[in-house]
């Protein structure tokens, strides 16, 4: 199988999309659910403890119900909730991009399988839009453009 076509712009955002309406819908019918993610593309704030941190593989599993799944938020690129960890519960805020999410459930059933990859590890929402303009403007043909349009 070619995983490569699983990593092009086109599949992400159709992943994307297809993550994000089923987790509004979730949230629609108030169905509680699990997600796992990918690691290394969480944010944690306030930033989780070694101690707790270290115990993580390379992908973890949420579930979201109960206090956790009325603290989540779905934004255009990033889901984020609020979880307690270890057991002195320490409580952190965890956001993630949307295609970090690998795996959705609900119970026991997987309803969702993601084969795409964030494009860029991403610190905080904002670094993304920074990088996606970057990226624009980095297009000598697209700088064109954008000083053909101010001028008019």
């Amino acid at each position: 199988m070619t995983f490569h076509i699983f990593q092009t712009a086109e599949y992400r955002e159709l992943s994307k999309k297809h993550i994000f309406d089923t987790i509004e819908y979730l949230f629609a019918k108030n169905q509680d659910f699990a997600i796992a993610c990918q690691v290394s593309y969480l944010k944690f704030n306030p930033e989780l403890p070694p101690s707790i941190k270290d115990t993580f593989d390379e992908t973890v599993i949420f579930i979201l119900s109960g206090y956790t799944f009325d603290s989540a938020n779905l934004e255009d690129d990033f889901f984020s909730f609020e979880a307690g960890f270890g057991s002195d519960n320490f409580g952190s805020t965890i956001t993630l991009p949307i295609l970090a999410i690998k795996q959705l459930f609900v119970k026991d059933t997987p309803i969702i399988m993601n084969l795409a990859s964030p494009d860029v590890l991403v610190s905080d929402p904002s670094a993304s839009r920074k990088s996606s303009m970057d990226a624009l403007l980095n297009n000598p043909k697209n700088k064109k453009l954008l000083k053909s349009k101010t001028k008019s």
